[in-house]
């Protein structure tokens, strides 16, 4: 692992972790690009370095959503706190944590399934490149689709499902795990600002979880201690900050534009990425 790469990681990981463009496919990307370019030779590189340094890069990414997303947190706390202590359910933070604990087990019920093959896709560039074509007709279909048929509905049982659903198949790389939650939510016919919103807040269960808690549990702790620490923690808070400023300007961006712009930016890099990574 070295410094500048640690970096570029860092930002691409800020970047592609919330926006609609699949983080993890542009992890697979950079990665390979910088190694290439760089000369890298496959049988120098630390597997377990790099897999552990991408847990850290979505810890990054963890704490800025927790940030960002701090007061609608405490929100819900309270009132789960108060919907059981006074049974009352009706509050709408609270059947809004019961949707992500729904959206959440959705999630993994389909995600889990799919590790191994997830797994196999990181080394596997030129797939990962087709699925990201895939996420951006799908972003662009879920706009055509809400623009046509948008009648404001908020979050409910059947959407939760749905969104959740969506995110379990996020788990394969090239799946945008915001592309396919957003974009489910507006063939549901949900708001594209509030679709986005519950995205994010959907996302914290699920990067602590799958993306951290669950690698973990396969690294060599015996190993860490000989990890480039400097450029671990550098690209760590780099990842933090860009995924910060991501959500503030994203969340103002989509409640006035369109996704279709990241659909066709999806199918343009997986369209360049198909064709180079095929080549080489």
């Amino acid at each position: 692992m070295q410094f500048f790469q640690a970096i570029i990681m860092g930002i691409v990981q800020g970047l592609s972790e919330f926006l609609p463009i699949s983080s993890s496919a542009h992890l697979v990307f950079s990665s390979n690009f910088y190694k290439y370019f760089a000369k890298i030779q496959p049988h120098t590189v630390d597997i377990n370095q790099e897999v552990f340094f991408d847990i850290m890069l979505h810890l990054g990414t963890l704490i800025a959503v927790l940030i960002f997303f701090r007061k609608d947190i405490i929100e819900i706390i309270k009132s789960f706190y108060l919907g059981f202590t006074q049974k009352n359910y009706s509050d709408k933070n609270f059947k809004l944590g019961i949707y992500i604990i729904i959206g959440t087990f959705l999630t993994v019920l389909v995600a889990y399934p799919l590790s191994p093959i997830s797994e196999k896709l990181v080394a596997t560039p030129e797939i990962t490149s087709v699925l990201l074509i895939v996420t951006g007709i799908f972003l662009i279909l879920s706009e055509w689709y809400n623009k046509k048929y948008l009648n404001k509905k908020d979050i409910n049982i059947k959407s939760s499902v749905i969104i959740g659903f969506a995110q379990g198949l996020a788990s394969l790389p090239g799946f945008s795990r915001s592309g396919f939650t957003i974009a489910s939510a507006l063939f549901s016919g949900v708001e594209r600002s509030y679709a986005a919103r519950y995205s994010f807040l959907l996302s914290i269960p699920i990067i602590l979880g799958a993306s951290m808690v669950y690698p973990l549990a396969s690294i060599d702790t015996s190993e860490i201690t000989n990890y480039n620490w400097p450029a671990i923690i550098s690209g760590t808070i780099v990842s933090g900050i860009v995924g910060y400023y991501c959500i503030k300007y994203f969340l103002k961006f989509v409640s006035k534009f369109s996704l279709s712009i990241f659909g066709y930016y999806c199918i343009t890099v997986g369209i360049i990425c198909a064709i180079f990574f095929t080549i080489i």
